[in-house]
């Protein structure tokens, strides 16, 4: 749908959306059923949007539309989005690919959910997610596998492949997933999309627990935006970012650290301990350091200021390991010491970064050794393989780039930078210290205006 001011729906952004509802160039309803057509006309052969919800999707635009007031300030105002199937939307189902829980009753939205709601966002509906969140593919047997829409034969990155097919592919703008293990940033390299794994505790998980529980926030895991501008992911954060209500403190993020390229000191990565990256991405992280340092930055390769990595990834895969068994069959438990030796360690390797940034700003590194694999049907994750470079790599050891992130809880933005010879979208991770979400954001967003990014 084109408007009189030539701005194409299809390929608006969630803001650009919004100001043309506040507008008036655009009804909410109009916005809300342009969305719509384009699920119905490109998801059959993608498999994204697994629960839809159109009809009360079309009555909340409605609702919009009867009760906006000039000048709305609503940041949301007639967006139509999609969330991650993992998140609670009152009365749809939340499974997490499994089928024991298709009819267990949702009556309450994530706090997520409710905040975009109050931003004047319209949820259409879920998106897809492999088996309990814990894969890098997107296949379950309640709602089938989601391709990546540059190669169907290709995984779009997993946990929050739907999400990130359903943003590459056009349908939505906007997107909310999660991830505890790469499961933001993965999906939006593998798809070419921006995604924001926020600083732990930022973002409520309230309504984003397994399905049945409602118990504390999950350790190393986080609720973030995706979007297919940096623009976009920045309000969303704004709109689901902060403490629920009567926590007694409110949230107050530091600005960005600079507001030039030319004033940052940047680190690039390309390899960790036992774990490379392939060619075609060593060459997207070399390609942007040039771009950066010929834009003024100050870019460094000298890792002699980071933590032990390899201790750090250890540890981290104890702790995961941990937060992921727990309840299950077969599972050995940890004792009370033992889990608070490894909270210790956490917190000794959060001190350690925040040294390190100190020196630099952000950290560069990949997202993924390579750009989006074939799909495995192994179940068995000690059965698969990556192959980078013509060497045999074992699938797991990809924890190690997540974890750079997650095990200390740093912010970390996942940018769209270059593409493989073959085609396929490279995201690289600009990481920053605690709290620092901001200048994640703004620095992608640095690079975006630069016209360094997809």
């Amino acid at each position: 749908m084109t408007l009189k001011d030539g701005m194409d729906l299809a390929s608006a952004g969630a803001l650009e959306t919004a100001a043309a509802v506040r507008a008036g160039d655009v009804s909410a309803l109009e916005a809300c059923d342009a969305a719509i057509a384009r699920i119905e006309a490109r998801d059959e052969p993608i498999n994204a949007v697994v629960v839809r919800d159109f009809e009360r999707a079309r009555a909340a635009a409605k609702h919009i539309d009867k009760t906006r007031q000039p000048g709305d300030a609503r940041p949301l105002l007639g967006v139509p989005m999609t969330v991650k199937e993992s998140n609670d939307v009152a009365g749809l189902p939340t499974t997490w690919g499994m089928d024991v829980f298709k009819d267990l009753p949702v009556e309450e939205d994530a706090v997520v959910v409710a905040r975009l709601k109050a931003a004047g966002a319209v949820i259409l509906g879920k998106t897809n997610a492999p088996v309990a969140l814990a894969d890098w593919q997107t296949e379950n047997p309640v709602y089938g596998r989601t391709v990546n829409p540059f190669d169907p034969a290709r995984s779009p990155g997993g946990s929050s492949g739907g999400a990130a097919a359903a943003l590459a592919s056009g349908m939505v703008a906007l997107e909310i997933g999660s991830d505890i293990g790469g499961s933001i940033r993965i999906p939006a390299h593998m798809c070419g999309v921006f995604g924001h794994k926020p600083t732990y505790g930022v973002v409520p998980a309230k309504g984003h627990g397994f399905p049945g529980t409602d118990g504390v926030d999950v350790p190393l895991a986080v609720v973030g935006p995706m979007a297919r501008n940096t623009r976009d992911l920045a309000a969303a954060i704004d709109v689901i970012a902060g403490p629920q209500a009567g926590a007694g403190y409110r949230l107050d993020l530091p600005a960005a650290r600079h507001d030039s390229l030319a004033d940052y000191h940047v680190l690039v990565l390309d390899h960790l301990p036992n774990l490379s990256a392939d060619a075609d991405t060593r060459a997207a992280v070399a390609g942007l350091a040039d771009a950066m340092a010929e834009a003024g930055a100050d870019v460094s390769d000298d890792t002699g200021l980071l933590p032990d990595l390899r201790q750090m990834h250890e540890t981290y895969v104890k702790m995961l390991n941990t937060v992921i068994m727990r309840g299950a069959p077969g599972a050995r438990p940890v004792d009370a010491h033992e889990w608070m030796e490894l909270v210790d360690e956490q917190m000794r390797t959060i001190r350690a970064w925040r040294d390190v940034f100190e020196t630099f700003d952000v950290i560069i590194a990949p997202a993924f050794s390579t750009p989006a694999f074939p799909y495995q049907t192994d179940p068995d994750w000690s059965n698969r393989t990556l192959m980078i470079d013509g060497k045999q790599t074992a699938y797991g050891a990809q924890l190690a780039w997540a974890g750079l992130a997650t095990f200390p809880g740093l912010p970390s933005t996942c940018t769209p930078v270059a593409r493989s010879e073959q085609g396929l979208p490279i995201g690289l991770q600009v990481i920053g210290a605690p709290y620092g979400d901001r200048t994640t954001l703004g620095f992608a967003g640095l690079l975006e205006a630069a016209g360094l990014t997809l």
